[in-house]
């Protein structure tokens, strides 16, 4: 007789009729939390609270660094050999040297006219200067009106170039070493970059190519960004404050102490003698310049940062170009450490103290440990050991740490302290996408190499208000068209309801007050996540 099969199921596993799910998951959270779950757990609590150590060491240090660099140290013009440069009564303008200016450009509908203005107005002598406008357009209708104003600034008599390739192999670094290997450019002793929406202005050239005439050691010479839309919206005024501290303290610290720092691509002056012997640009991160400037380092090569040359710009005013930038801004740092992290360590040119802050403070601390500390600590374990009270954060790292680095990277922009707590918020949320690009460039993953350009409105957004203004009011109103599932951000969503959940079981549960924080960092999430920050374009 064959025997019934039996399914063995625990007691506690059973009901009369059916078993409460709800507490059944709670039996198996139960059954794993003390063996897996609190030791995890803590493991990432020591790791995250190590992490933000590091990072607050790191900012203190700087802190310091940048007072006495603005008490002590001497100006650039008394640190270098600087004379401006003058024109010669017998020799003419044959005493400036050469200068060539690169504009890289892809479809810059809107900014095109104003970065070629600019480079146009530059005070340099004109038989000493090339303007190489660097066009990698697809779109044939701007090809054409970039190809116009070009045109239009050569009848006046501007030594200008337009230059195109057939394909952008290689996006920007691409463009710029093909436009170094033109035979005009043999005579050229400096090249300024200058991207699409940058303006410098007409003193640029002569306040920062004598620092590169009278110092040969010196190969790069970078310029301050000023953002001209800062105050176009809330999205635009967090990226300044971010922006302030990397310029005010980073680039400034990094000059001054070790004559290192990242070459931000743009709005700098370089020796091409030093591109070339550094082996020139090379595309195999998106952070070209970044790359650049490493090697060259290597190499011996100084480079100065000058904070009182300043290069207005515009900074990305939608949701969607400001998370591309940062993807591309978090992975190609990432994977670019990842490429060149021996290849530093073994280099026998530059000091052993260099090789520690190119690895250790440069690489490891500000673009790796900074983004994941601010994800992972604040965004996953704070909000976990909530649900687990086994696991305890002590307070110096939950709340002193993280206000003390957040009151030090608010020195840069003294004017929107106001909005400090709200961009301690926001950052945490950009933190999600940069720890991701980051894993992402660290293990060359798919997306290490993508490259989408900043989308540049120009003054887009102020002449269709100023055309509002100005156009009749229609009888019947109609709603500009939104296309609202392009604006949803599903992470964004996601960790929204994650927190909302810690937020509530701490409301009930907790006793350390929390929900808070949660519940305000909640709705950031959330706001991002249905698409309601910086400028939103209608679609047309």
């Amino acid at each position: 007789m064959a025997e019934s099969t039996k399914v063995l199921i625990p007691e506690t596993f059973q009901g009369e009729s059916s078993f409460d799910i709800a507490g059944q998951i709670g039996l198996i959270w139960e059954l794993i939390k003390a063996p897996l779950i609190v030791p995890l757990l803590r493991v990432g609590v020591y790791v995250s609270l190590a992490m933000a150590l590091m990072l607050f060491v790191e900012r203190v240090y700087m802190g310091i660094v940048i007072v006495l660099v603005k008490m002590f140290w001497k100006k650039p013009e008394k640190r270098y050999n600087y004379e401006p440069i003058q024109e010669d009564l017998e020799l003419g303008s044959s005493n400036f040297p050469v200068v060539l200016v690169q504009i890289p450009m892809f479809n810059e509908r809107e900014v095109y006219k104003i970065s070629i203005g600019a480079a146009c107005g530059l005070s340099w002598p004109s038989d000493r200067l090339v303007i190489q406008v660097l066009d990698d357009s697809t779109d044939p209708t701007i090809k054409k009106m970039v190809e116009a104003e070009c045109q239009r600034w050569a009848s006046k008599g501007i030594n200008i170039v337009y230059q195109i390739r057939e394909s952008r192999g290689g996006y920007k670094a691409g463009a710029l070493k093909e436009g170094l290997k033109r035979s005009y450019v043999k005579h050229c002793e400096y090249v300024a970059i200058m991207d699409a929406d940058f303006r410098p202005e007409p003193d640029y050239l002569r306040r920062a190519i004598p620092f590169l005439v009278h110092n040969p050691e010196i190969a790069l010479v970078q310029a301050r960004w000023r953002f001209v839309n800062s105050d176009e919206c809330l999205l635009t005024r967090m990226q300044e404050m971010s922006l302030d501290y990397h310029f005010t303290v980073e680039q400034e610290v990094g000059s001054a102490t070790h004559a290192f720092f990242g070459f931000n691509g743009t709005a700098g002056v370089w020796r091409i003698a030093a591109i070339n012997e550094a082996g020139g640009w090379k595309d195999r991160t998106t952070v070209e310049d970044m790359d650049l400037a490493v090697r060259a380092g290597l190499r011996g090569w100084k480079f100065l940062y000058l904070g009182d040359l300043q290069v207005k710009s515009e900074l990305p005013s939608t949701f969607n170009a400001f998370r591309f930038q940062q993807h591309r801004w978090s992975c190609g740092p990432a994977n670019l450490f990842r490429k060149m992290v021996w290849e530093i360590a073994m280099n026998k040119k530059v000091t052993l103290w260099k090789k520690f802050y190119v690895i250790y403070s440069f690489f490891f601390v500000r673009k790796i440990i900074a983004h994941m500390v601010t994800f992972f600590f604040y965004c996953v374990v704070l909000p976990l050991t909530i649900l687990v009270p086994e696991v305890h954060v002590p307070i110096w790292g939950a709340v002193y740490i993280p206000s003390i680095i957040t009151i030090l990277n608010s020195v840069g922009t003294p004017r929107s302290i106001h909005l400090l707590f709200y961009w301690i918020l926001f950052e945490n949320v950009m933190s999600l996408h940069r720890t991701k690009a980051t894993l992402i460039g660290l293990f060359e993953a798919g997306r290490a190499n993508e490259w989408v350009v900043t989308e540049k409105l120009g003054d887009t957004v102020k002449k269709a208000a100023d055309a509002a203004k100005n156009k009749p009011a229609p009888k019947f109103f109609k709603k500009p068209k939104f296309k609202f599932g392009n604006r949803l951000h599903m992470l964004e969503l996601g960790f929204g309801l994650f927190l909302f959940f810690c937020g509530c079981y701490d409301y009930v549960h907790g006793k350390n007050n929390y929900f808070v924080y949660l519940f305000l960092q909640t709705i950031t999430f959330l706001i991002c996540g249905f698409g309601y920050v910086g400028t939103i374009i209608p679609s047309s």
